[in-house]
């Protein structure tokens, strides 16, 4: 396993960071959002298209390719980067969410028995199997297997997951990975301030080169994330990166950073994109409205995305999503993911400059130099 990312604080204001880490796929800018390619492709979009929207991270999910036909697949290839035809950082989840996710599914100290089909027979994905598996996918940053709380959950159950998922932590640790991997550890704790402060003290005591918040993305809402996030980022190690898993809507990335968190993973973007809907910085568009019907303006006529710079009237994307033409979503996909990229180059930039706080109050205000018609 590798010792660290060489992680640089840049620069911070208030409690907003700025800064860099490097893999051995090259360096990231954080705060650093990274588009979400579940089975080891961003769905609807070619990885130079991905690129050229400035992401450096992409991600991949060790649930999904993590049946033996799809481990072959990748090995055959030489791991996650050749098959993808990705050169930049990859970071694999665990699998842990979309297995906790699985009505029928049996927990124990061993780890998660469930079935991959309704008709399959049972699989046991312990914290070595998913290691294992994300060696053979080759990431860059691979996390460890823990236990997704539900937002419900009660405070003894809560405690005795968090000692759980740091005993699967360890034993994570016990499986040798790839010189050029690095596995970060996640603190859970459901809505339990008092269990995100243990969660921290014993997961971050252990010697990795990042960190993760869990379990903010189940459900809580945005009030319970900022009160969960504030609280529990300022605890986490200020010279390693830090990553708040699943969260996506703009205002949620916005409130994350200004509370200390660095790197983001979503599918809205692209979800959001399939079905229509789409970001700028005057806020969502959903483009099966019928006010678009004849609409011919771009998206936004400055955004430098394809679909915006090639003319794509918003009255054609609603025509291309009504008639079921991929077009449609690769076009309001790629027009998301250049917005999202977009936003975290403006709070790296605002704080840089040290004016994150103004640049955030005009976000919501509709006042930034960036707003687009």
């Amino acid at each position: 396993m590798s010792s660290g990312l060489n992680y640089t604080l840049i620069a911070e204001d208030g409690a907003a960071r700025r800064g860099r880490f490097t893999t051995s796929h090259g360096s990231v800018e954080t705060p650093a959002f990274m588009p979400v390619g579940t089975q080891a492709t961003v769905k609807g979009v070619l990885p130079d298209q991905v690129a050229a929207t400035g992401a450096e991270v992409v991600l991949a999910n060790t649930y999904h390719m993590g049946n033996d036909e799809r481990i072959a697949l990748v090995e055959r290839h030489g791991g996650l980067h050749q098959l993808m035809r990705w050169d930049r950082t990859i970071l694999t989840d665990s699998g842990g969410f979309q297995v906790f996710s699985l009505k029928d599914r049996e927990i124990s100290e061993e780890g998660v028995t469930f079935c991959f089909q309704s008709a399959g027979a049972p699989t046991v994905l312990t914290p070595e199997r998913s290691m294992e598996i994300q060696r053979s996918l080759g990431a860059d940053i691979v996390m460890a297997f823990d236990e997704c709380i539900e937002p419900d959950a009660t405070q003894p159950y809560v405690a005795a997951s968090c000692q759980r998922t740091k005993r699967w932590l360890e034993r994570c640790m016990s499986v040798p990975l790839a010189k050029h991997q690095h596995l970060f550890g996640i603190v859970q704790g459901g809505l339990f301030l008092a269990e995100r402060e243990q969660a921290v003290a014993d997961i971050c005591s252990l010697p990795l080169p990042g960190f993760a918040i869990g379990g903010v993305s189940v459900g809580e809402g945005h009030e319970e994330l900022k009160r969960i996030v504030g609280h529990t980022a300022p605890l986490l190690p200020a010279d390693r990166p830090r990553y708040l898993m699943g969260v996506g809507h703009p205002e949620d990335l916005i409130e994350s950073v200004a509370r200390g968190m660095d790197m983001f993973d979503c599918v809205v973007p692209t979800r959001y994109g399939r079905e229509g809907t789409v970001f700028s910085w005057r806020g969502k568009m959903r483009l099966k409205d019928k006010r678009y019907r004849k609409d011919r303006y771009p998206i936004d006529a400055s955004c430098p995305c394809p679909a915006c710079r090639g003319g794509f009237s918003r009255a054609y994307l609603r025509h291309l999503l009504f008639a079921g033409e991929s077009l449609g979503e690769t076009l309001c996909s790629l027009h998301n993911l250049w917005f999202y990229q977009e936003l975290m180059a403006a709070m790296r930039e605002a704080i840089e400059a040290g004016n994150f706080q103004a640049w955030r109050q005009a976000y919501y205000a509709g006042e930034l130099p960036q707003q687009r018609d």
